[in-house]
């Protein structure tokens, strides 16, 4: 009795902990982030939190591990399903630097997956999270 208890108590947080989340990113949490990104690209928030624009045009500020000409990232919500069926053209502004390409879901690759996300979001739990990926175009010529 006391294990369906103790499991009641944790849906029920970890449902408000949901519920909370949504309301702070859909009262504006985003835009206030977003602002702090253009404003102060080198400022601490700005080290670990790139703005990512979709092929869609949806702008959303997401953790981010660059390296070399890839940007990865971890998709805790479904906006990722816009990449799904194909990859899709968009960009990322990091540090004041707005980088354009491709962006791709990988779930085929756990290996990758997992070595990122260890670098990315050690504390995160594993079954956590949709990698996406960004291939980043090469500079172009003068």
């Amino acid at each position: 009795m006391e294990v369906q208890s103790l499991a009641g108590k944790r849906s029920a947080i970890l449902g408000f902990a949901l519920v909370a989340s949504l309301l702070v990113t859909g009262c504006g949490g985003n835009a206030r982030v977003v602002r702090e990104l253009r404003e102060d690209p080198h400022g601490e928030r700005a080290k670990k939190v790139m703005l990512l624009t979709l092929p869609s045009g949806k702008e959303l500020p997401v953790n981010y591990l660059r390296d070399g000409e890839r940007v990865y990232c971890a998709a805790d919500f479904p906006w990722w399903r816009e990449l799904d069926d194909a990859p899709g053209r968009g960009s990322v502004l990091i540090q004041g630097e707005t980088l354009y390409g491709t962006l791709r879901v990988v779930r085929d690759d756990p290996e990758l997956r997992d070595a990122i996300f260890d670098r990315l979001r050690p504390t995160a739990p594993r079954f956590l999270g949709t990698m996406v990926v960004m291939d980043v175009d090469p500079p172009a010529a003068p």
